[in-house]
């Protein structure tokens, strides 16, 4: 069992009154595996959660943005790519006694309270995934990586281009090695 993030709020305190709010700051270090293997938050990086928890008839409705920064690679020219962005997310945490209904019901996860904590991890790395891009660009019109040297296309000069030659070719290709001087010589001797 790994040992709980510091995205973990205790909920003690929490008033069991329907209506009633507690808001949380946390200012902690970035769980492993907060993104994608492309992009995502790295490890140990500065995480900010401003949340109020809200207490339901059925659990704890959290509404909470995060700031955090991202690091990723341009897929196309392997470029780095680093933001701060701010992620929101609105999650309904069920009481353990009425998740087993609801999942049932609308067959998908279901965030369920503990005893006395409320773990926004999963939540967070919800909203962050599906904030992040599928592919991401270090900008719309990047052209990549050159197929024959690797370097970055958008570094290279504008008639950037390899001679390549066929093999097959090679014996053809010296003929027109030859200069005219080669030429007349070749001529003369017939």
């Amino acid at each position: 069992m790994s040992a709980p993030s510091g995205l973990v709020i205790d909920i003690v305190d929490l008033p069991h009154a329907v209506g009633a709010t507690k808001d949380v700051r946390l200012r902690v270090p970035a769980p492993p595996g907060l993104g994608t293997a492309v992009i995502g938050t790295p490890e140990g990086s500065p995480v900010a959660v401003d949340a109020t928890l809200t207490v339901l008839e059925d659990g704890v409705l959290v509404r909470a943005t995060a700031d955090l920064h991202v690091h990723g690679e341009c897929v196309r020219c392997l470029q780095d790519l680093d933001e701060d962005r701010t992620v929101r997310l609105e999650e309904l945490y069920h009481l353990p006694h009425g998740a087993a209904a609801k999942e049932d019901e609308e067959d998908q996860d279901v965030l369920l309270l503990g005893e006395t904590t409320l773990d926004l991890e999963p939540a967070l790395r919800d909203a962050l995934v599906g904030d992040l891009p599928f592919r991401p660009l270090c900008r719309p019109d990047c052209r990549g990586l050159c197929p024959r040297c690797g370097e970055r296309l958008d570094d290279l000069p504008p008639g950037h281009h390899h001679q390549d030659r066929d093999p097959r070719w090679s014996a053809l290709a010296s003929l027109l090695a030859q200069t005219p001087q080669d030429d007349a010589d070749s001529q003369g001797r017939a």
